[in-house]
């Protein structure tokens, strides 16, 4: 199997040479840039299969960069992790809605860095491995008819209102009706949607799809010791 390649932005030297290192040596294949153009460019050339990106860049900051990869169709698949010294809840959230699919905050422990890096890498291939329905297609079950590419939610031909975590977590129980997920499975698939969510947040955001879909909230299903699923039948 080939290693995964990471491309490390970040313009401090030390921190890149750290963060290289324990990349290397946890079996990944590494390539450096340190100011926002080099990443655009070296991307351009080869696409990694994660970018692991400083926020805080001279130039175009990590923010400009992110929202570059987002809006290129080529790039906009490819995972994002934030590096940043701001562990402002605020600076997180700007970060997440802008694509990055997560963050670390410094100082950081190279072993989390590392398992951060894995928990994403390991999203992005069940993202890619071929469900029961194709992504963007339209999921009718029930009386519920999800639009993803539209982020509608009907019921009964009515319009249902979400936020884009709700809406985040809809679409991920109902790509595969039945199936019972975790809580933390949901917080991998809708990371990244609004803010920080938690395993007690899940059970929030549950709560609330359930009011606003009405009758039809009653078939999200909580299977005890596990989780929830979207009931099939």
């Amino acid at each position: 199997m080939s290693k995964k390649s990471i491309l490390v932005v970040e313009d401090e030297e030390d921190i890149q040479q750290l963060v290289s290192y324990n990349l290397v040596r946890a079996g990944f294949d590494v390539d450096c840039a340190d100011s926002g153009e080099d990443a655009l460019q070296r991307i351009r050339e080869k696409q990694p299969d994660l970018v692991l990106l400083d926020l805080m860049l001279p130039g175009m900051d990590g923010a400009e960069v992110c929202r570059a990869l987002r809006l290129d169709e080529q790039s906009r698949e490819v995972p994002i992790i934030m590096l940043t010294a701001k562990g402002e809840e605020e600076d997180v959230m700007a970060g997440l809605d802008l694509g990055a699919d997560d963050y670390v905050t410094k100082p950081f422990s190279p072993g989390v860095l590392i398992s951060r890096i894995k928990a994403v890498l390991r999203r992005k291939v069940k993202e890619q491995v071929p469900a029961a329905r194709e992504p963007g297609q339209i999921i009718q079950i029930h009386d519920l008819v999800i639009d993803p590419r539209r982020h509608e939610v009907k019921v009964g031909g009515q319009p249902v209102v979400l936020t884009l975590t709700e809406f985040g977590i809809l679409e991920f129980l109902s790509k595969r009706p039945g199936w019972a997920f975790s809580r933390q499975q949901i917080i991998d698939a809708v990371r990244g949607y609004e803010y920080i969510i938690t395993p007690r947040a899940v059970d929030v955001q549950i709560f609330s799809l359930r009011k606003k879909l009405g009758e039809t909230g009653k078939k999200i299903e909580t299977v005890r010791g596990i989780g929830y699923r979207l009931m099939d039948v």
